[in-house]
């Protein structure tokens, strides 16, 4: 059981409950067992937690009728959008209901001349940006995994095109949000800047589920660029690869995507997409402007790069060929995954200042070379942001030993540097223990009193990121 959650007890679902629920949701209230199983799983090797039925909403006003009648029987509530968080944020740790966003999948309100969009929280990224096509706009987070973008704005994912367009702690103008009692809420207008009282947005961006249910999200939307070129380029070392990176970033250089894959993931990449790159430490780049622009930025990362021995540029102009080289960086986890069938993975993410990247990969693949476990470096890195991956067979004690001690390696050694325990994938199950190391305990005993003033019963995804 995780730090924080040994006072909770399971509060099984009454019938009473399910009957009430079925009464309000008829076949879409289901307590069939693999569809339980199904919604007690993330993408992490954290077992599996089913809840006692799964409620498939359809609008913010039944996640209220939901949420009530639990609050009503003291049963826990977690949100699901698609399943693709990494920090067992969606395990039904305490059982309860578990309620299904994913056919809230309403596009809402398209705003081109504010540049924004309203949308429900079970819609996906690749499905807004579909939707968006002809109108010369597009959402640029893209965190890989065709998420929810409710689920995305629950754990402040962010991704690739982090370094230019930010995270969606950046991008959420406005949440409709159901609370523990029911009630429904509208964190902000659409304003580009407030400073009308508290911002409830950024306290529920981030939230993963524990002080409300999101139901819907207001979001900035941009231009698609004039052009875009994509590039790969190998580098004689981790070094030499991350400083390229840095300097980058020090310069200026307004780059869209800028990301490291080191001499395993790429290995990796290359067996299970079947690409044939160098098998070094390499940067994957993506650069967003005008034709002018993008033509000044590469001459600039050329010359940076040269500076550090990358000197070997794949150059990638066609949509076709962007889509191909990303499709393989998008992959990488479950290229990972693939070096050692039958094996789980266990990802881990932190994030340093810019100054202290090269050193925090550098010490970081040392302890990974003197490892007998598979495992690979990948990162967005423009932003300090890199992850580090375990993979393990998960009946072995001794290396799921071995994968938590290099994880708590990792962790410590970002934290030592002025860092954070997780850039983008939460907090969930998996980070809860390291929450005092980087806040502080009066920190965290703040952070607890805002859930216990939302959720006094202690009913809203119970035993993650706090606990109470």
């Amino acid at each position: 059981m995780p730090e924080g959650t040994a006072a909770l007890t399971p509060r099984t679902a009454p019938d009473a409950l399910i009957a009430e629920l079925k009464s309000l949701l008829g076949d879409r209230l289901s307590t069939a067992a693999a569809v339980r199983e199904q919604h007690g799983r993330d993408e992490s090797f954290h077992p599996v937690a089913p809840p006692d039925a799964v409620a498939f909403a359809q609008s913010t006003e039944e996640v209220a009728e939901i949420v009530k009648a639990c609050a009503r029987h003291g049963v826990p509530v977690v949100p699901f959008g698609t399943g693709t968080s990494l920090e067992g944020h969606v395990a039904a740790i305490h059982g309860g209901i578990c309620i299904d966003v994913s056919g809230m999948n309403r596009i809402l309100a398209v705003r081109p001349e504010d540049m924004d969009v309203t949308v429900q929280a079970g819609v996906t990224r690749k499905q807004l940006n579909e939707h968006l096509r002809d109108t010369g706009l597009f959402f640029p987070i893209d965190p890989g995994a065709d998420a929810s973008l409710g689920g995305m704005a629950a754990t402040r994912a962010s991704g690739t095109n982090a370094v230019r367009y930010g995270t969606m702690r950046e991008n959420v103008l406005a949440l409709t949000v159901v609370l523990a009692d029911g009630r429904i809420i509208r964190t902000a207008r659409r304003a580009r800047k407030s400073a009308a009282g508290y911002d409830l947005t950024r306290l529920f961006v981030g939230s993963e589920g524990t002080l409300g249910v999101i139901t819907e999200v207001t979001l900035k939307l941009y231009g698609i660029p004039e052009a875009i070129l994509s590039a790969v380029c190998p580098f004689p070392g981790v070094a030499e690869a991350v400083n390229t990176v840095i300097q980058t970033i020090q310069t200026g250089v307004p780059i869209a995507r800028i990301e490291f894959l080191d001499d395993n993931q790429i290995r990796a990449v290359n067996s299970f997409s079947k690409t044939s790159y160098a098998e070094v430490p390499t940067l994957f780049f993506e650069f967003h402007g005008s034709d002018a622009g993008v033509a000044e930025q590469v001459e600039m990362v050329q010359a940076i790069a040269a500076e550090h021995g990358g000197t070997d540029f794949q150059w990638a102009r066609s949509t076709e060929d962007r889509e191909r080289l990303w499709h393989a960086r998008h992959n990488a986890y479950y290229a990972g995954l693939s070096m050692k069938p039958g094996g789980k993975g266990f990802s881990s993410d932190v994030c340093v200042p810019i100054s202290r990247l090269a050193e925090c990969i550098v010490e970081t693949k040392k302890d990974l070379e003197a490892s007998a476990l598979f495992t690979a470096v990948v990162g967005h890195v423009g932003d300090g942001n890199f992850h580090v991956l375990f993979v393990f067979d998960p009946d072995n004690p001794a290396e799921v030993a071995e994968a938590k001690r290099l994880n708590a390696r990792v962790v410590d050694r970002a934290l030592a540097m002025d860092g954070t325990c997780t850039g983008e994938h939460g907090v969930g199950l998996g980070k809860m223990q390291y929450l005092e190391a980087e806040h502080g305990r009066d920190a965290l005993d703040v952070m607890a009193a805002v859930k216990r003033a939302l959720d006094p019963a202690n009913i809203m995804n119970p035993g993650k990121v706090v606990g109470v």
